[in-house]
């Protein structure tokens, strides 16, 4: 069987990048990685929460860096400085990107034109429609797991499921 023909599963993460809640998950996301590799996709959702300031904003930086092929590195880079995006908003957006050696301007041009608008925005409706309230949430299978409140036992959770839909 060759590796497009292998069993894979989905796991949607509805985040924002100002959220240190988010953050926590990373620990969470990265072991789900090393455990299922490929055969689990795991894809960034925006749900940008209007309590944080330059969490739209992240997201559309977020976007501009995957199309330049570092998305989630970006993404996690960001997270990682949630409290300092706060203070400085899109000044460490585009900082982050030059760290990363991605095109900075290009970013700074993309938060400037709104080109990533549309996709943030149909993230974030369908997130809502779903039931998405906060983040991080999780969406695996159809089934919906919310962490924003507790992560405790969710990485077990997806697990179980992500074992199940694997075989």
């Amino acid at each position: 069987m060759s590796d497009s023909d292998a069993a894979r599963a989905v796991l949607d993460v509805w985040c924002e990048l100002q959220c240190t809640d988010c953050r926590s998950a990373l620990d969470d996301l990265r072991a789900l990685r090393a455990r299922y590799g490929d055969r689990l996709e795991i894809r960034l959702r925006h749900f940008p929460l209007e309590k944080h300031k330059h969490s739209y904003a992240a997201a559309q930086a977020a976007e501009e860096a995957a199309e330049q092929g570092l998305g989630r590195p970006y993404a996690e880079a960001v997270l990682g400085r949630a409290e300092e995006l706060a203070e400085r908003g899109e000044e460490l957006l585009v900082e982050v990107a030059a760290g990363l050696g991605l095109d900075s301007e290009e970013v700074d041009t993309a938060l400037i034109d709104g080109r990533h608008l549309l996709i943030v925005d149909a993230d974030q409706a369908e997130g809502k429609a779903i039931g998405v309230r906060g983040t991080p949430t999780y969406v695996i299978d159809g089934e919906l797991l919310d962490g924003s409140k507790d992560q405790s036992g969710l990485r077990e959770r997806i697990e179980g499921i992500a074992d199940r839909l694997l075989g």
